[in-house]
């Protein structure tokens, strides 16, 4: 099998929907003189180690200026990738693999995040971005010995690992699409199959963002159909407790991207472009309360 950025490099360069006047020269240039192959880890996480080598093909690319520019939350290139390197540290603390860059002395994401951030500035952005890489990697190769249900803790989320990295999963990849909407480069899709993980993923969040939100549905139950590839048909029970599915109260259709990236904490719900049936009121709800569990 050809390593991920192999094959995210041959689909960024050969996608017609993709011409490459519209792609920064130096991303294609830096991406093929430095790609390396995705750190062996196992298969339910590759979802996670292909998103990990997409982020590193684009910053491959980074100049200068790219690395001070704002990408998103006043952070800068290189404050961000410090960003994803902190969180995926505290996952790594919770299930035991190697935690890289400074001591831990927080738990939680903004203090670790302001931690590793501190402590990168002192140090180039290639640094920044070899100390992410490295522990990114260090994780992989972790969870390559551990099964899918492992018990792991983020932020006070107590959940299996594989749910988790689906988690990192999801945000390393908006995180790499904030990069590359800054850089005005256009990045090719995950495969279907990490499309489809993801979303499986935010349908099952959907009842916690409710709850989160204040929004009782218990005993109620949405059918939600995700169009495009790595789409599908999910019911699922609102209620946090509610054991199985019943009737469907309301049916919301809309793109399977849009809907991970929504839940992301990217898009307005006010305005996110879905088909409603049934329940428009709940169907409503649902939508305003999918970001509730995003954050930086």
């Amino acid at each position: 099998m050809e390593p991920v950025e192999r094959l995210y490099l041959d689909a960024l360069m050969e996608d017609p929907a993709v011409p490459e006047r519209s792609l920064r020269p130096q991303l294609l240039a830096g991406a093929r003189a430095r790609r390396r192959p995705a750190a062996p880890t196992a298969a339910w996480a590759e979802p996670y180690a292909a998103r990990v080598a997409a982020m590193d093909a684009l910053l491959a690319s980074a100049v200068d200026d790219d690395w001070t520019r704002v990408i998103v939350e006043g952070w800068t290139l290189q404050e961000l990738v410090a960003h994803l390197a902190a969180k995926d540290g505290l996952l790594a603390a919770s299930v035991g693999a190697p935690v890289l860059g400074p001591a831990l002395t927080s738990t939680d994401s903004p203090g670790r995040t302001a931690e590793v951030q501190a402590y990168e500035r002192a140090r180039s952005p290639e640094q920044t971005r070899r100390d992410w890489r490295a522990q990114a990697d260090a994780l992989c190769r972790h969870l390559a010995e551990l099964p899918a249900g492992t018990p792991a803790n983020l932020d006070g989320l107590d959940a299996p690992v594989g749910d988790h990295i689906l988690a990192r999963t999801l945000e390393t990849w908006i995180h790499t699409d904030d990069a590359a909407t800054v850089a005005r480069a256009r990045l090719p899709l995950p495969i279907p199959a990490h499309i489809h993980l993801t979303a499986d993923l935010c349908a099952r969040l959907l009842p916690w963002t409710m709850l989160l939100s204040g929004l009782d549905a218990s005993g109620r139950t949405l059918l939600l159909t995700l169009t495009g590839p790595g789409g599908g048909e999910w019911r699922v029970p609102l209620g946090v407790e509610d054991g199985t599915s019943g009737t469907a109260a309301a049916h919301i259709t809309a793109d399977v991207v849009d809907f991970c990236f929504l839940l992301g904490g990217r898009g307005d719900p006010a305005s996110f472009p879905a088909d409603l049936d049934g329940d428009l009121n709940l169907a409503r709800d649902v939508l305003t309360a999918a970001p509730a569990l995003s954050g930086p």
